[in-house]
């Protein structure tokens, strides 16, 4: 899965700028100027997708076709994707543990939206899971 999503720029009554996604509807945010509302925009598409998978809930398909898009950052993309992975496995955590040869307290925390994982122990759980991972780069917005 590609973790960009488009947002909506819209004047703000207020000033500045208010941005919403419309497969995201959770993630809203604001920016005096248009660049604070582009990275105002990631933190908060980040946030909300990390509070989706947080309630167990599958994470919204980017459909929408109109809008700036909006990558979400990398870290947050790799540990959302493995998160993903993970629900699609119908594995249990302590099988995930058994595959890396860790323990459920470790497996959890990797598999915890809000925990800070290295990039090496994520790779390392999407092959327990049969995934590798791919990055790609594109121009910035």
């Amino acid at each position: 899965m590609e973790f960009i999503y488009r947002a909506k720029f819209e004047d703000d009554p207020d000033g500045g700028f208010l941005v919403t996604f419309a497969d995201v509807p959770e993630a809203i945010t604001h920016g005096e100027t248009r660049k604070e509302a582009m990275s105002n925009a990631q933190e908060a598409l980040g946030l909300a997708l990390r509070g989706i998978v947080q309630d167990g809930r599958a994470l919204p398909q980017p459909i929408a076709s109109e809008g700036t898009p909006v990558a979400v950052d990398a870290e947050d993309a790799v540990k959302l994707a493995l998160i993903q992975a993970f629900m699609e496995s119908d594995i249990s955590k302590s099988e995930l543990a058994r595959r890396l040869g860790k323990s459920e307290n470790e497996a959890r925390r990797i598999l915890d939206p809000d925990h800070r994982t290295k990039l090496g122990q994520m790779q390392e759980a999407m092959a327990a899971l049969g995934k590798t991972l791919v990055v790609s780069v594109m121009e910035a917005a």
